[in-house]
């Protein structure tokens, strides 16, 4: 039977970094945005089903919503938050179960799935295990910053709008801390792997 493994963490706290190194060692990867992404693609449910729930300015002259105007509308409004949360998790999780099963056939050890809000949506007794990427809320703030141009209230908003890094962590059964140098993630990625294949 495949391990289920979910790698979570907040935003901004590197876990498509680490997502990408386990790829690279050749296990089997999942990244739940990807899939929250493709709900919102025109024809699929949730595009219809977003511009219902908060209107047809979000859509774009090419069809598509724009992701930027609905991020700063849910991180705005904790109710448009949830909604937007109750239409793209369900299929989200369903598509996540489906690749497990995929995996188990194919008789895969174990594969991992990034979902980054998988203790807000209470969903980590689905995994056997779950990896939990983290660092200081000072640097996932000056990473938001830069990565997506905000200002330091903006990042702050949207990190607030997640459990707290700390929190996650507690409830881990491993933590990978990408504070430091890209040679010291990848150097845990590595003995962590070792470990969860060791485990069987």
């Amino acid at each position: 039977m495949t391990k289920r493994v979910a790698l979570t963490g907040g935003i901004a706290t590197g876990k498509s970094h680490c997502l990408t190194l386990f790829a690279a060692a050749g296990v089997p990867t999942l990244d739940a945005d990807r899939l929250a992404h493709a709900a919102l693609e025109p024809g699929a449910a949730g595009h219809a089903a977003v511009v219902a729930r908060f209107g047809s300015d979000l859509v774009t002259p090419a069809g598509a919503i724009d992701r930027h105007a609905l991020a700063k509308l849910v991180f705005e409004d904790a109710r448009a938050r949830r909604d937007l949360e109750a239409i793209i998790h369900p299929g989200v999780y369903r598509a996540i179960d489906q690749w497990f099963a995929s995996l188990g056939d194919a008789a895969a050890p174990l594969g991992i799935a990034d979902i980054p809000l998988l203790y807000e949506t209470g969903r980590e007794i689905d995994f056997d295990q779950v990896i939990v990427a983290a660092c200081p809320v000072s640097m996932q703030i000056e990473r938001l910053m830069k990565r997506n141009n905000l200002s330091r209230a903006e990042a702050a908003q949207r990190i607030a709008a997640q459990l707290p890094i700390d929190a996650k962590a507690e409830k881990a059964d491993y933590i990978i801390d990408t504070s430091g140098s890209l040679d010291e993630t990848e150097n845990q990625v590595r003995n962590l792997l070792a470990e969860l294949r060791a485990a069987g």
